[in-house]
């Protein structure tokens, strides 16, 4: 019986004859003939139109031939397309750190247009000529009050007045132990009043005793020292600041005079810059520091012992009351946080 060949011998028979081949009966080949032939047919069918005959005449033989063809394509293809991934990802992630790069110069370079072409800030305003060569002429309105009522007395080396809503610690900025002490390239004693007044509050209120001399160094060091001139009206609130107080600016103008009097008994104090008057015949930092049953005010003034012994009337504190109305001059209320 005659061995029934497949569509794939029958296409190689084909294709050997239009070669000039002769049939696989009539002769047989060597191993190498064979592989040969394979060979040149795939060349022939890849590179031409024998592909397209082998693929409609010998499906299994086109699969077998062209299937490593299309793995290694398909491989070419992933890997080409995992390349471009990743260069399109190397590519953006570099073009979104250049963006931000170049929005970090943009910004520093407008902040330096606008720091070298801004026109140079005002000088803030100091208070008034603040130096105890501006004594008041006009003498004090009232006789020292009984010690029962408010005193200045020493405890533990250290000079208190009594009698407020909270013994206050008193420095005196003309006292001859101040004489070589120095604000910036001021004396202390003449030109201290504000660094002395804010040794009182914070040695009063914190607990944390603190020399006008070394109040006075930190007053320079942040920059409210005024040369000549005092101290920047900016002390009050800055000084509060570094020392954890409260400050409160108080609007003379609005002022509720029942809220300043129950405060000052509470044991707040309050700072107030005075200008010409009964303290000052130029601008001054004073302390309010209680009130008397009498309803009168008690202050601390770092000028004189005296004036810090008399009750004031609040009317005649609110008339002397600096004009100034500059980094919540002329009345703060320090307290306690």
């Amino acid at each position: 019986m005659r061995r029934q060949t497949s569509p794939e011998e029958e296409a190689l028979e084909e294709l050997r004859r239009l070669k000039g081949g002769a049939p696989s009966g009539k002769k047989k080949r060597t191993p190498w003939v064979r592989y040969m032939a394979v060979v040149l047919l795939a060349v022939v069918c890849i590179g031409g139109a024998e592909l397209t005959a082998c693929r409609f005449f010998a499906p299994a033989l086109y699969e077998a031939l062209t299937e490593p063809v299309r793995e290694t394509a398909g491989r070419a293809l992933q890997a080409a397309g995992e390349v471009l991934d990743a260069a399109a990802r190397k590519t953006g992630e570099a073009a979104a750190a250049l963006t931000l790069r170049a929005g970090e110069v943009r910004d520093a370079l407008r902040e330096w247009l606008d720091e070298v072409t801004a026109p140079p800030p005002e000088p803030e305003p100091p208070a008034e000529e603040d130096s105890t060569l501006a004594q008041p002429d006009v003498a004090p309105p009232g006789e020292i009050l009984d010690p029962l009522i408010s005193d200045l007395i020493f405890r533990e080396g250290q000079e208190i007045l009594t009698g407020g809503g909270v013994d206050v610690v008193y420095f005196n900025q003309t006292d001859e132990t101040r004489a070589d002490q120095n604000y910036g390239s001021d004396p202390l004693a003449t030109h201290g009043c504000g660094p002395t007044a804010m040794a009182m509050a914070v040695s009063s209120l914190t607990g944390e005793t603190v020399d006008p001399a070394d109040m006075a160094a930190l007053c320079v060091k942040q920059g409210y020292w005024c040369r000549n001139h005092g101290s920047y009206l900016s002390i009050v609130q800055g000084v509060a600041e570094t020392y954890g107080l409260e400050c409160e600016a108080l609007d003379p103008a609005t002022l509720e005079e029942d809220d300043l009097y129950r405060r000052l008994t509470a044991g707040d104090v309050a700072v107030a810059l005075m200008t010409k008057g009964h303290f000052t015949r130029g601008g001054h930092f004073i302390l309010l520091r209680g009130t008397t049953l009498s309803g009168e005010i008690l202050v601390a003034d770092p000028a004189s012992r005296d004036r810090s012994l008399i009750s004031w009337d609040l009317s005649l504190i609110l008339d002397e009351l600096s004009p100034s109305r500059h980094d919540g001059a002329p009345l703060w209320m320090l307290s306690k946080r």
